[in-house]
């Protein structure tokens, strides 16, 4: 949720990839790519379009070197589909194959090689392949690894269980997990190795929601000077470590490894993964580097990336880049018109989408900080956004959008405004210092938004009114026929009852 100061300088190329058979949106006026040329299209690892990486070695027959390093795989979904990704910090800097069935038959694809080992702070291979959808039985080939650690050990992978005609049913929702540790040394820094709760969480989400899929709001990477830590992770001790590999695997990938090797994973950039003065590694490298819907090589950091289109079967997940929104939390409408593109874009996707969709974005549209009783008394959040919602050509999200998923705000709270805006989750209490909330009965007195409407109902997670938030995630479950949603606290228990989500497109409400 803090910020980091940035230079504003040019951002990268926006577009809304859309289901395959549609037409691909015009590209986007106003935008740069990731190196900051302000023309054409760019492939997002630096080298200009039809041209490819350079190739990776040849990997050595097994035996011939001793196994070394430790290496991470997981499943993503991506506007490019389903994808395995590796991360290896091995001496040999090759990529393993993985062997899954699809159509009734056993196939093997060895998996390309994105980047290689660059600098203190990239120290790995970095590895990715597609896999089609109704694949199943996804295993890295042991032969073909080389690091002598893999997560997870058997090398099984999560694939979809579902279908281009139907959906997840289980989604785990979790955001800003990261254990904070702020450079200024007025901020207290968080217990990272009795009261961070992340790992508690991930592995609840993982026994108690069973999810298909998992979806990260943002804000992964916390530790700006890991040397105030108390935890000690190897690698990741020293402010010098801020956001090297070791630091992003003690931040996300170590609490989070039973979670990754139970689900896919469709993961949102937060204001934590942001440029540095000089748009070249830092916290947004390490992003753009392993986690983004498109990774690069080259180490670059992007201001604004272009809106995604992850397709989950009939269930579509519009992510959009809000890393750099209202940057200060002060009410700044910086930046409006780009966020406009953005969602226009957005809006242009999802009319073409096979059915619901959820936007995606680590800033929420609308969320209520504080209010009072009396009308007009509320904080509120986030209104660059919320007005370039409003001045889309639509002047509204297209009607598929059934919910937006944000963070940023460290706790839970479910706005909706019973009209055709959909209602907002704001999920931030997933391991960072929690922040307080508001009265819910405050809340539902008050209109918010462009143009303004009253919330019909808000139900905000907090130990009092008014007072705390408590730690946990969302759990987002498909009943045939609509979404039902159920806030669980850190074990995994609910937190209230759940709130099934109506039909309705002129009237979207919960009803709890």
């Amino acid at each position: 949720m803090r910020h980091r100061i940035v230079a504003l300088a040019v951002a990268g190329v926006l577009a809304a990839a859309v289901p395959a058979g549609a037409a691909s949106p015009e590209p986007l006026p106003g935008y740069e790519d990731g190196d900051g040329n302000g023309y054409g299209y760019e492939d997002e690892d630096g080298y200009e379009d039809g041209d490819s990486p350079p190739p990776g070695p040849t990997p050595p027959p097994p035996g011939s070197a001793s196994p070394d390093g430790e290496a991470w795989a997981w499943t993503q979904l991506t506007s490019g589909g389903t994808q395995i990704r590796y991360v290896s910090t091995d001496s040999s800097q090759t990529c393993p194959s993985v062997r899954y069935t699809y159509g009734g038959s056993q196939h093997t694809d060895p998996l390309g090689r994105r980047s290689e080992p660059r600098g203190l702070q990239f120290p790995t291979t970095v590895c990715e392949a597609e896999v089609p959808l109704t694949a199943s039985d996804a295993t890295l080939v042991p032969a073909t690894v080389r690091a002598a650690r893999l997560h997870p050990s058997t090398g099984q992978l999560p694939l979809p269980n579902w279908t281009s005609t139907t959906r997840p049913a289980r989604i785990g929702v979790i955001g800003d997990t990261g254990c904070e540790l702020p450079t200024d040394m007025n901020e207290p820094a968080q217990n990272c190795a009795n009261r961070w709760p992340f790992r508690q969480i991930a592995d609840s989400v993982v026994d108690r929601t069973r999810p298909n899929l998992v979806v990260h709001v943002g804000d992964y990477l916390y530790r700006e000077d890991p040397g105030r830590g108390n935890d000690n992770p190897a690698g990741c001790t020293s402010t010098a470590d801020a956001a090297n590999w070791a630091c992003v695997v003690a931040d996300f990938f170590r609490p989070a490894e039973r979670l990754l090797a139970t689900a896919p994973v469709v993961l949102a950039r937060g204001n934590h993964e942001d440029c540095n003065m000089n748009q070249q590694g830092g916290a947004g490298g390490a992003w753009f580097r392993y986690l983004a819907d498109e990774l690069r090589s080259n180490g670059s950091c992007s201001l604004f990336s272009r809106p995604a289109m992850i397709h989950a079967g009939t269930l579509t997940l519009a992510s959009v880049d809000s890393s750099l929104a209202d940057r200060r939390d002060d009410g700044s409408t910086a930046n409006q018109g780009t966020y406009t593109t953005q969602f226009n874009a957005v809006n242009q996707a999802a009319a073409l989408a096979p059915g619901d969709v959820f936007v995606v974005t680590h800033k929420p549209l609308w969320m209520v900080k504080a209010a009072g009783q009396t009308p007009g008394a509320v904080t509120w959040a986030t209104r660059v956004l919320d007005g370039a919602v409003a001045n889309t050509q639509l002047r509204h999200l297209q009607s598929k959008v059934r919910m937006v998923l944000s963070g940023h705000f460290h706790l839970a709270q479910k706005l909706d405004f019973d009209s055709t805006r959909p209602p907002q989750l704001t999920l931030g209490n997933s391991g960072g210092p929690l922040d307080n909330g508001p009265i819910d009965g405050n809340v539902e007195l008050q209109s918010i938004g462009t143009p303004p409407q009253q919330v019909n109902q808000s139900v905000t997670k907090l130990r009092t009114p008014g007072g705390l938030a408590i730690y946990g995630y969302g759990d987002l479950r498909w009943d045939g026929t609509t979404w039902n949603l159920t806030f669980r606290d850190r074990t995994g228990d609910p937190l209230g009852s759940s709130c099934r989500l109506s039909t309705s497109t002129d009237h979207r409400n919960f009803v709890c």
